[in-house]
């Protein structure tokens, strides 16, 4: 037997070399003193990097599945997985000297956090239940552990505590709804669920039950209310290097996850499951906005912000095959946005001061100019302003809902999208009107690269909001070679 080509094993090479240099990093880390951790660094970057070629030479054109169908490798996990070994490594490269100057410049961090990319691929690329929960739980372990990386501090420690119990409530719904669709269907292979259930050769009643589970889960990793409970603590208590992985990455994973088992595997079901992502969206909007209204702790504010944008992605499912391309180009943008938002607080951040309230930007414009006009693309993108890629990844949401019908949803969408602007602006002008005793010092131990990749992050959304139609056409051409 030849286990390559029998299990066309090409389709997993990236995720094989991806653990291969996960294991070296992890291993040579063991040797290295303090002052040379500088190399498990860039080994780390390195590592992602390597993966990332290797997808590219192995590139397809049609999809491929591999594992004895468990594995697949389409248009849809290629596009997220370029997406995801794009955010780790922009959240390695900001974050080298915050978590420098605070004792988290380890090797647990960076192994930790490719262990997390490597869940995040098995998530996009899983055909199979098993493989889903799989890439699930690698990815939530290795969260887990990272979120509480600062053993002296006690908030980082209540939010890894909080995100565990929860995470491990929604790990077990999402476990007995997986049972329960294998016991209506027969398979947990997604392509043989759908096969199933529009041939109606299913318990349709255990099949709702299960998916009432699962769209519980979902809606945990999303973030969605009212299953958010956990992000504003997690937001707030993790390292802001932890919390710009947690606001990146596993976005554009949890936005793939759900096509994989919403549209793949319970097609057929799709009236079911979009009355309750509907439920769950239009809560979403308004409890995320309003709540951030209130905040003062910047980090939290993003937290609740997420939660809105969430929100919309959930509302993209609404609207068929405009709607999956609409969330995988909001799910891209939203990551762009939120790597820029944190690293430009990692860039504010010192040794003995941490970025985190509001008032904390005060003055930034008469320090820095360049890098309050970062925060501001930052923030006029989230709150959806043109011409900025924010707004377009609403206005496609919008048009994919419009085009289905939803009047009503769309146009509350509209107004949640106003109400949110106000604490997008009140950042804005902190930054820009309001004085500070002492502005703040931007930091200097943040290298070079760092800072020329944030500036590039940064006209990203400005550069690809005036060209929306060039990130649109890779997530349409994805979704062609999905089918």
């Amino acid at each position: 037997m030849n286990y390559w080509t029998d299990l066309n094993m090409a389709a997993a090479a990236p995720e094989m070399v991806l653990t291969t240099a996960l294991f070296i990093v992890l291993l040579l880390d063991l040797w290295l003193k303090d002052s040379q951790r500088w190399l498990t660094c860039g080994l780390a970057i390195l590592s992602v990097v390597v993966t990332a070629a290797v997808q590219g030479v192995l590139w397809v054109s049609e999809s491929q599945l591999a594992f004895h169908d468990m594995f697949i490798l389409d248009g849809m996990a290629q596009l997220a997985k370029i997406g995801l070994y794009l955010a780790v490594i922009a959240v390695f490269v900001y974050s080298q000297s915050y978590v420098q100057v605070r004792n988290i410049y380890q090797g647990e961090f960076y192994t930790l956090t490719l262990f997390a990319l490597l869940g995040m691929c098995i998530m996009v690329s899983a055909a199979h239940f098993l493989m889903l929960y799989l890439g699930l739980e690698i990815l939530s372990l290795s969260l887990y552990a990272l979120i509480a990386l600062r053993r002296d501090d006690g908030k980082a420690a209540e939010a890894a505590l909080k995100y565990f119990v929860l995470g491990a409530l929604a790990s077990g719904l999402l476990l007995y709804g997986i049972s329960l669709v294998y016991g209506a269907t027969g398979s947990l292979q997604l392509g043989d669920v759908l096969t199933a259930t529009v041939s109606a050769a299913v318990n349709t009643w255990l099949l709702t039950l299960g998916l009432a589970f699962i769209v519980v889960a979902i809606a945990f990793k999303f973030g969605a209310v009212p299953f958010h409970m956990w992000v504003p603590d997690v937001y707030q208590g993790a390292p802001t290097a932890v919390a710009a992985l947690v606001g990146t990455a596993p976005k554009i994973a949890a936005t793939v996850f759900t096509f994989r088992i919403m549209v793949t595997g319970l097609a057929a079901s799709s009236g079911e499951w979009e009355q309750l992502f509907l439920i769950l969206a239009v809560a979403s909007l308004v409890v995320g906005n309003l709540a951030a209204i209130m905040q003062t702790n910047i980090k939290r504010m993003l937290a609740y912000s997420t939660i809105s944008h969430m929100g919309f992605i959930l509302l993209a499912f609404l609207g068929k095959e405009t709607g999956l391309e609409a969330a995988m180009y909001y799910a891209i943008t939203y990551a762009l946005m939120s790597a820029l938002a944190f690293g430009v607080l990692m860039l504010l951040s010192d040794k003995d001061h941490e970025c985190e309230n509001i008032s904390d930007l005060a003055g930034l414009n008469q320090k820095n100019a360049w890098y309050a006009f970062l925060m501001l693309l930052a923030m006029f993108s989230m709150a959806g302003i043109p011409p900025l890629m924010g707004f377009y990844a609403k206005f496609f949401v919008i048009k994919a809902l419009l085009g289905q019908g939803f009047v009503w949803v769309a146009v509350y969408a509209v107004v949640m999208s106003l109400i949110g602007a106000f604490y997008y602006l009140r950042v804005v002008k902190t930054m820009y009107f309001d004085q500070a005793d002492t502005a703040p010092e931007t930091n200097g131990q943040m290298g070079s690269l760092a800072k020329v990749l944030l500036s590039v992050n940064g006209l990203l959304l400005l550069a690809w909001g005036i060209l929306p139609d060039s990130v649109m056409n890779w997530c349409v051409e994805a979704l062609v070679r999905t089918y």
